[in-house]
């Protein structure tokens, strides 16, 4: 399957809560990096995060993927991404942010997805403060420098 339509698929499903489905675009080793929640590795993992995390927390999602492009190893995906929040004390705020998606390739499938996003906008629409926006901004900052590529 071209990328283009492998990312739209796994994007898809999981903006309609198919977990299995989005795991179906993985090997069965692929590692989902979620911006939010962290690492999910394996089918188990990855559907979980679709079907108790993603759409315990929110719902009405819109993930649009926009100029997907990809060679046989590496597949760039830039995208919009929007829901409403079910989180306490945000109910039906709409939260919006961009991101690019970095998909390492393996056999047609998604090996390791990682997430390059703006996520913060979305925090703050739906109403977190200033304090709740900094953790997230930390957290995301402290996973960046642990990366090999920083040292």
């Amino acid at each position: 399957m071209p990328f283009a339509d492998l990312i739209t698929a796994m994007t898809t499903a999981a903006a309609e809560g198919r977990g299995a489905d989005v795991a179906a675009c993985f090997t069965p080793d692929g590692v989902y990096h979620d911006v939010f929640y962290g690492d999910f590795q394996g089918p188990a993992a990855i559907t979980d995060l679709i079907e108790k995390h993603f759409h315990r927390d929110a719902e009405a999602f819109r993930w649009d993927v926009h100029d997907p492009v990809a060679t046989d190893a590496i597949g760039y995906a830039r995208y919009t991404f929007s829901y409403r929040s079910k989180l306490t004390g945000c109910e039906g705020r709409r939260g919006a942010f961009e991101g690019v998606a970095v998909c390492q390739l393996r056999d047609g499938l998604i090996a390791d997805y990682t997430e390059v996003a703006n996520a913060a906008t979305g925090l703050r629409m739906i109403g977190f403060d200033a304090e709740g926006v900094a953790k997230f901004i930390d957290r995301e900052a402290a996973h960046l420098m642990a990366r090999d590529e920083m040292a």
